[in-house]
This record gives structure tokens, C-alpha cells and sequence, in this order.
């Protein structure tokens, strides 16, 4: 037996890499910073001003939390770890500005095997970056160190997020009418769905490695795989400013058929022409390395579409040129229809009704 007596340290813990962990990253926090926030990092809690809401008549506040997925070990393995914060503000905001809410503050979660104090910082300024494109604070977090549990490169990061939105502007499928339009707005890749799929394709499948260089994509395997998730809640604000929106959808877990369905009101139909746009390389790859039935594709992947905004027919133009203008490829995918207008075809997803 040891004559040592046991410490934290022994177990595995290091505080003092946390204390610098958190020293490291509180120059990309500070970049987050909103008007209504209080105090800084290091605290038990983060504080918004709510007073910052007495502007509104009845301010309902939005929250969601969510993950990256099994995308963060492909950041492990590539050594890459500033891109997944991308990835986790997206998840979270993306989801929140669907019902018209703007992004106020977010905060997130770290667990590692170990901390490596510059890793750690890394990760948190892809999430501050990411929080910058949403207009949103990143108010806190914690970073956990898990010896025995996680190996010591291993990690995982979540995080959660709150919005307000003025109650009669609330958005969602009570709005939407039959004759609304379906504007698709393009994704910047897998974004951070299917990644089970698409490994256990590339990797146990077609026996790939990350630095395999893949023509269609102009760059290697992980680089295409780690491309970041869009962010699109800006842009959604900007439509809501602009002209009238009924509902958007982002288009995560479940593909598109899914993730509209949930904004269609019983009784109406999204039916959208799959022949509007032609889905990037990395879903054909995935279809073709896997040999993955198409119906397979469909419920898993986005592909290449990112969010949806359904609007009415005399908003489509100024819709259309908003996006253009914030750099949105984006374009009208379909239509909201009665049940039984439709007819199937070429090119039809087929109907997304809830």
C-alpha cells in the first residue's frame, strides 16, 4: 500500500490546468458580450438583464439544448477544435429562432478525460465565434474533467440556449395557409446530423482515413467533414424585419421530411420538387460508398438544405432578396397545399404533412 496520501491531482483532476483553461478563454468570451450581460466569466452563474424585455408586450422566452454528436471525435482525431463550437451554437440557436425568437445568451458544456488548457480554450472560441454569428452572449459554462470515464483525449460539449419573442409574433404552423411558399436556404454540408451513418460509410465501409483526398470536394475527407454548420439565425431575423414569415424549419435530425412536417398544420401538405436543387457531392458520396437507399439518405441527412422559411406568396421576392444579400443561397422548393392536391412525380419528396 502507499505511504502517499491520495489527492484530486492522483485521481486524475488537474485544477490548476482548469484555472488556465479558463484564463485562455476569457478574451473569446468577452467578444459575445451584449449590453444586458453582467459580470464576467468565473462566477457560479451568468446574469442577463432582464429588464432588457420590458420593451415587449408579452415576451414568451424560447430555450433549447443540444450537442454535436459523434462529429466531435473526427475533431478529436484530426486535432481540430475550434470548428465544433460552430456546430453546437448552430444546433442550439437554430432551433430557438424557428419560432421567431431572437437569440439573447447561451452556455455550454465541456467534459473531457483531461484538460488541456489550450484545447479547452480552443473549443470555447469556436463556441464565441459561433455566438457571435447568432447575436447571442455566451454567458458561462463549465468545463468538466472525467479521468477513468474519458480517455484523456477523449471529449463531448452541449450546450443550451434562451430567446425571446413578442407573443403575436410568435411563429409556427398556426400560421400557415394554403398558397404559402417554401423557401429552402442552403447548407454548408452535413452540418452535425448523421454522423453515425456517415462513419461507420467512410470508415468501416469503404475503409477510408480522414486525409484521403476526394476530388469531388476539392479538399481531403476530414475537411469536408468537419466543415462547420451554418448558422442561419440573423438571417432568419433579417426575413422576419423585412416581410412576412409564417414559419421556419430547421432541418436537422430526421431530414426534411421530418423537421417540415413538424411546421405543417393537420389538414395541409409541404410538397416539395426535390428537381429545384441538386444536393453537394458529400451526400452522393455517402449514398454511393454505402450503398445507401436513397429513402436511407433522405431521413438522416439534410441534403443541402439547412432551414426552411415558409412565407406567403407576395413575400417570396423580398424574402428571396434578403437572403441574396446576407449571402443565403436559397430559392423556392415548394408549396403549402390542401390534402389530395398534389400529385406525386419526378422530382417530388412527396408530402410533409405533420
Amino acid at each position: 500500500m502507499s505511504e502517499t496520501g491520495a489527492s484530486y491531482a492522483a485521481a486524475g483532476v488537474d485544477i490548476e490546468a482548469g484555472d488556465r483553461a479558463v484564463e485562455l478563454m476569457k478574451e473569446w468570451v468577452k467578444k459575445t458580450r451584449r449590453p444586458e450581460v453582467l459580470g464576467g466569466i468565473g462566477g457560479f452563474a451568468g446574469l442577463f438583464d432582464a429588464s432588457a424585455l420590458k420593451r415587449y408586450e408579452r415576451p414568451l422566452l424560447a430555450s433549447a439544448t443540444d450537442g454535436v454528436g459523434t462529429k466531435v471525435d473526427l475533431a478529436r482525431q484530426m486535432g481540430v477544435y475550434d470548428s465544433i463550437g460552430h456546430d453546437l451554437v448552430a444546433m442550439v440557436m437554430d432551433d430557438i429562432v424557428v419560432c421567431g425568437a431572437e437569440p439573447l445568451f447561451m452556455t455550454d458544456y465541456i467534459c473531457v478525460g483531461k484538460v488541456h488548457p489550450e484545447r479547452v480554450a480552443a473549443i470555447v472560441k469556436g463556441i464565441a465565434e459561433g455566438c457571435v454569428l447568432a447575436g447571442c452572449a455566451l454567458v458561462g459554462g463549465e468545463t468538466a474533467e472525467h479521468p477513468g470515464l474519458l480517455g484523456p483525449d477523449d471529449f463531448d460539449v452541449a450546450g443550451a440556449g434562451t430567446g425571446v419573442v413578442e407573443a403575436d409574433r410568435l411563429l409556427g404552423a398556426d400560421r400557415i395557409r394554403t398558397g404559402d411558399a417554401v423557401i429552402a436556404m442552403a447548407s454548408s454540408g452535413l452540418h452535425s446530423n448523421g454522423y453515425s451513418l456517415v462513419r461507420h460509410v467512410v470508415f468501416d465501409r469503404a475503409g477510408w482515413t480522414l486525409d484521403r483526398e476526394i476530388p469531388e470536394f476539392g479538399r481531403t475527407l476530414g475537411e469536408e467533414l468537419l466543415e462547420p454548420t451554418r448558422i442561419y439565425s440573423l438571417d432568419c431575423l433579417a426575413l422576419t424585419r423585412t416581410t412576412e414569415v409564417h414559419a421556419f424549419s430547421h432541418i436537422t435530425g430526421g431530414g426534411l421530411a421530418a423537421n417540415l412536417a413538424r411546421v405543417v398544420p393537420d389538414g395541409l401538405h409541404a410538397v416539395v420538387d426535390r428537381s429545384t436543387w441538386t444536393p453537394g457531392a458529400v451526400f452522393d458520396l455517402v449514398g454511393s460508398a454505402g450503398r445507401v437507399e436513397r429513402a436511407e439518405l433522405e431521413k438522416t441527412l439534410n441534403m443541402g438544405v439547412g432551414m426552411m422559411a415558409v412565407v406567403p406568396q407576395d413575400s417570396v421576392d423580398v424574402a428571396l432578396a434578403t437572403l441574396a444579400d446576407r449571402g443565403v443561397d436559397a430559392w423556392v422548393a415548394g408549396g403549402i397545399t390542401e390534402r389530395g392536391e398534389h400529385t406525386s412525380g419526378a422530382g417530388m419528396v412527396g408530402d410533409y404533412a405533420s
